[in-house]
């Protein structure tokens, strides 16, 4: 069964960005984010693919763009999330951000990644709040950066189905 996957790291505020860039270094995060994505679809919105500069590589790329001119060498181009996730034919895919895809997706996923970093950082992009009534967490690892001394989680959510609040 194919599933939409959102993956996305957070500090203790939400944050996710700060001029179109991340905030902190951690590099067990980008591992962690590699290995999950790696073979499999990843939908973004075009400011998130300019703040990665390039087609991620091992990955189908797909972005999200209202500019129908909009074009670059090993991405697929849409302008519509659900463009984008028809155009996957059902295949495994992850939405990379940003805030606005990661609004638009909520609906739509199944699974939440999320890696939660116990600081706060300076941010202007935020990710919306997790409803507990919409998801639960399914797994918690809790884990300390050798290179940057930050705590953090890898924390995965499901979507709950079938209940009516």
């Amino acid at each position: 069964m194919s599933s939409l996957t959102i993956i996305v790291a957070t500090d203790s505020n939400m944050g996710i960005g700060i001029n179109n860039t991340l905030p902190w270094k951690l590099p067990e995060d980008m591992a962690h984010f590699k290995s999950t994505t790696s073979g499999h679809a990843v939908i973004m919105g075009r400011k998130t693919f300019d703040s990665i500069g390039r087609a991620l590589p091992n990955r189908r790329n797909i972005v999200v763009s209202r500019n129908r001119e909009w074009r670059h060498e090993g991405v697929e181009c849409v302008h519509t999330l659900d463009e984008a996730v028809r155009l996957t034919n059902g295949a495994d895919a992850f939405v990379i951000g940003g805030t606005q895809i990661y609004e638009q997706a909520l609906p739509l996923a199944d699974k939440l990644v999320v890696t939660e970093i116990h600081r706060r950082f300076q941010c202007d992009a935020f990710f919306p709040a997790i409803s507990s009534q919409e998801w639960t967490e399914t797994s918690r690892e809790a884990r300390r950066s050798e290179q940057t001394d930050f705590t953090y989680a890898f924390v995965t959510y499901n979507k709950n189905r079938g209940i009516h609040v």
